[in-house]
């Protein structure tokens, strides 16, 4: 694997077993009778099943984290255990909250992290480029909204018992230009991860940062081009913002999340990127 070392590195990988029971509606409170995904960490060399194609389906629970709104369905995947527990929110793709981010929150709950996937899109998913523009249009023409969204999911994370306190937002495309917004224009967090997602390059807006930030890119993403991602880099290192950013060479954008659509080009590179995914998380939040 070649690769573009732009930032800082770092290294270090998820088979998934539910607990107990099946996917149930929450209400926004923790409960007892919650499912719960097992402590399976992932072992060197070895990637999640939730972006090869092999996770089974969602083990967590759906949940109601915006109060009167019972339209936004946001996901929760809790480790088995009493914790506390690091958490980590995920913004999904354009297309909203699909199955493949439900499967990732339960993955990084076999990694000992309370997930949250948040849903921006107000219950809804895109089936077609347009239906996904049209969804992702209406968010970003409410960033106040999507703000205050994501504060709500960090503040229900924050405030359950088996949480540490201690956050991360990561998201892909569409929810990683948001993650990097969130950690500009939200409530404080702990850990910002991009996966090629929109960049700001203005070292005054970057200063707004105030943790270390991870991001994963393509050589051949035509959106998000490598010299943007080098100007994102020399801006955060102007301000002394400390970051992990990678551009993976030979693969396309989308290419992390859906490493079975090409698993020969797509899998040295992504194991790489999980790898440092965790050592970035074991960091900022800590075990």
């Amino acid at each position: 694997m070649r690769s573009q070392f732009v930032g800082s590195i770092s290294l270090l990988a998820v088979a998934i077993a539910v607990v107990s029971c099946a996917p149930r509606e929450g209400d926004g409170e923790s409960a007892e009778d919650e499912a719960r995904i097992a402590l399976a960490p992932t072992a060197p060399g070895m990637l999640p099943a939730a972006i090869t194609g092999d996770a089974p389906p969602p083990g967590g629970v759906d949940i109601h984290y915006l109060t009167g709104d019972t339209a936004t369905t946001g996901y929760l995947a809790v480790p088995d255990g009493s914790g506390p527990f690091p958490a980590v929110i995920l913004v999904h793709e354009w297309n909203g909250l699909v199955d493949r981010v439900r499967q990732m929150a339960d993955a990084f709950a076999a990694e000992g992290y309370v997930a949250l996937a948040a849903d921006l899109f107000g219950g809804r998913t895109g089936s077609n480029p347009e239906e996904n523009r049209a969804l992702t249009s209406e968010a970003r023409g409410d960033m106040p909204g999507v703000i205050a969204n994501l504060n709500r999911a960090a503040a229900y994370v924050r405030a359950r018992p088996d949480v540490t306190g201690r956050i991360a937002v990561m998201g892909w495309c569409f929810g990683g230009g948001i993650a990097l917004s969130y950690g500009l224009d939200g409530e404080h967090h702990e850990g910002t991860a991009i996966f090629y997602g929109s960049l700001i390059e203005d070292p005054e807006r970057l200063r707004a940062l105030n943790h270390e930030v991870y991001g994963t890119f393509a050589e051949m993403d035509n959106g998000i081009p490598p010299d943007q991602v080098e100007r994102f880099v020399q801006a955060l290192r102007s301000i002394g913002v400390e970051n992990d950013v990678h551009v993976y060479d030979d693969v396309n954008h989308g290419f992390w999340l859906r490493v079975d659509e090409e698993p020969d080009l797509r899998r040295e590179p992504a194991l790489d990127a999980w790898e440092r995914l965790k050592a970035y998380l074991e960091r900022t939040l800590g075990a």
